[in-house]
């Protein structure tokens, strides 16, 4: 036998308890002695075989830091290297085990209470869900983020209601307080993703997930973060009983995803039904997409038959068919599936620039203008003709339908594309159109996108019905949004750009675009041509008795305007930068997106109309 240092204390402590006596043999890794500080006990465990000569305290005596514990020998070589006079009180500890499962207690009582987390905990909730149609809150986060992705936050929450609750029911029938919360990615990116689970108190936004809320919303805001809402539910909640509040006015969930606007991607997701506080929430994202089963609403039955307004069912108040009409929901879907499909898509075009994409037949933009200047024909089909394969997401389709806007990629990149719409008032401009485009153009400047606008507008709409509308205020709205923007702004005009429509659809002037070119079927005019002439040579029109003579002075007369403002004349006074062939629109875009740089962005923010 060798002798050896003896065993000192790691910490200053006081000895709780002697596991070994003088004249003792122990083992290597046995415990020693128990010491206590700071009311957290340290294990000594015993560095190598050995035999214990002597205890220098006993229990309860102040042992100083490094000083001697206890005497003793060694039985075996010491390896090299190992530090006799070491005391390991991090060496793994041999814990409990329930004598059921070989698992620690703790650590099965988790797994227990995790069970109520997941929706196959209760099957009944569930069966009735899918009856309806409709997916589980957590069956739409499943499918949204990629797979593995999502780390959840508050998953162990119940409702606010111990008072009048057993805690086993609230356990059972109220998992993570109505909302599922977290971060997974998306398309590869950390998303922040909240979720109404409708199965439980109906969505209602209790105080507790009001809380969960806020967290996400603010890491969201500190890091960037885009946020995805599924906001099916009824609003607030008035049986969270546990809270010491009144009215819970002071909740600042509402001001804290407000405060995202314009500084991450914000979508919001309906399904069912959504009144109240969740339509709220809805109506703060930057687009709203919603299944064709969906109601959205300010106030559900309950809060309109409060205010003495009627009874209706909950399918009366706000029907998607009205809110797509409407401008509420950006894009609707046919179900819950397909609202995660779009959400993907739409979430694409805010993060990257792909390298793989497939061209479409730029040959077909030749034939996109019908020869006959005054027949109708869809611009939809030039914005399939300058995107990407299978990129275009239209926003806002079943509102504002004089112009048409969307999200595509061109060579990869994402843009934000205005089209006017000849199919509707012949293209001209009105107040729903005017504050649909004007939103748009918030949106991708907040966002950082590149602006292309296809021009075919006679210009702002007019006439007294017209003006009862606030037309003048409405359409004032584009040239606002459009002195604002931080990104490149590229215009083609594809026939008629005409007047002050014309100079909105061109960011205000055909001087603050990027780059601005026609195709040789545009025309130009400081009104419309018919009209030109009819003000412009009234006397001379009048003078002629009404029939052939006075039509064909009239026809002779505008084809002079035709012919002065056709896209030639105005690029040879440098009025438009370019003339291109509509089969090379794409190319023109392509290089004049290189050219473009986008600025820094010092808002506004996107307005939520």
């Amino acid at each position: 036998m060798a002798a050896m240092p003896n065993i000192i204390s790691p910490l200053q402590a006081s000895v709780v308890q002697w596991l070994v006596q003088p004249g003792q043999t122990v083992a290597a890794g046995d415990v020693l002695v128990i010491l206590e500080a700071m009311k957290m006990e340290h294990e000594v465990r015993a560095p190598a075989a050995g035999r214990v000569t002597h205890l220098c305290y006993g229990v309860g005596e102040l042992v100083p830091e490094k000083d001697a514990l206890l005497n003793w020998e060694l039985l075996a070589h010491i390896p090299r290297g190992l530090d006799a006079n070491l005391a390991s009180s991090l060496a793994p500890q041999v814990n409990p085990v329930t004598a059921a499962t070989g698992v620690r207690a703790d650590l099965q009582a988790l797994r227990d209470r995790m069970v109520f987390t997941a929706d196959a905990s209760r099957p009944e909730a569930m069966a009735k869900r899918h009856a309806q149609g409709l997916r589980s809150a957590r069956e739409n986060i499943a499918d949204l983020c990629d797979a593995g992705s999502f780390l959840e936050y508050g998953a162990l929450a119940v409702a606010a209601q111990r008072s009048r609750r057993t805690e086993a029911d609230l356990v059972q029938n109220t998992p993570a307080d109505g909302m599922v919360t977290g971060i997974g990615t998306v398309n590869g990116q950390r998303t922040v993703v909240m979720a109404y689970d409708a199965t439980v108190l109906a969505g209602t936004q209790g105080m507790r997930n009001h809380q969960k809320t806020d967290r996400m919303l603010g890491i969201a805001l500190q890091h960037k973060l885009p946020v995805v809402l599924f906001a099916e539910g009824g609003g607030g909640r008035p049986g969270d009983v546990d809270m010491p509040i009144v009215a819970g006015l002071h909740v600042g969930t509402f001001a804290s995803f407000a405060r995202l606007n314009g500084q991450v991607p914000v979508i919001g997701i309906a399904a069912g039904r959504c009144f109240a506080g969740n339509a709220a929430l809805l109506g703060c994202s930057d687009v709203v997409i919603a299944t064709r089963a969906s109601n959205i609403g300010m106030g559900g039955p309950a809060m309109v038959e409060g205010g003495d307004l009627g009874v209706f069912k909950p399918e009366q108040i706000g029907p998607s068919g009205v809110q797509h009409a409407n401008g509420v929901i950006d894009v609707l879907v046919d179900d819950e599936a397909q609202a995660v499909v779009v959400a993907r898509h739409y979430l694409s075009f805010f993060q990257s620039r792909t390298t793989e994409w497939t061209a479409p037949d730029a040959t077909m933009l030749r034939e996109v203008v019908p020869e006959n200047r005054l027949r109708v024909y869809d611009t939809r089909v030039a914005v399939e003709g300058i995107s990407d394969v299978g990129s275009v997401l239209y926003l806002r389709a079943g509102f504002g339908l004089g112009i048409h806007t969307a999200l595509v990629r061109i060579a990869g990149r994402p843009v934000g594309v205005l089209a006017n719409n000849p199919a509707h008032l012949g293209g001209a401009i009105d107040a729903d159109a005017a504050d649909k485009a004007a939103r748009f153009l918030q949106l991708c400047n907040a966002h950082g996108l590149p602006i292309v606008s296809l021009v075919d507008t006679p210009g702002f709409m007019v006439g007294p019905d017209t003006e009862a509308t606030a037309q003048v205020r409405h359409v004032s709205r584009m040239f606002i949004a459009a002195a604002h923007l931080r990104v490149p702004y590229l215009s083609v005009v594809l026939r008629k750009g005409y007047g002050l429509g014309a100079m909105a659809m061109t960011a205000g002037s055909f001087q603050a675009p990027l780059a601005i070119a026609a195709w040789p079927t545009g025309e130009f005019g400081a009104m419309g041509l018919e009209g030109a002439v009819r003000l412009g040579y009234r006397k001379e029109l009048e003078a002629l008795p009404e029939g052939a003579e006075r039509d064909a002075l009239f026809q002779r007369l505008l084809a002079q305007q035709v012919a002065a403002g056709s896209s030639l004349n105005m690029a040879a006074t440098l009025e438009i930068d370019a003339v291109v062939d509509p089969a090379d629109t794409r190319d023109w875009l392509i290089a004049g997106l290189e050219a473009g740089k986008v600025q820094a962005f010092g808002g506004p923010a996107i307005d939520s109309w």
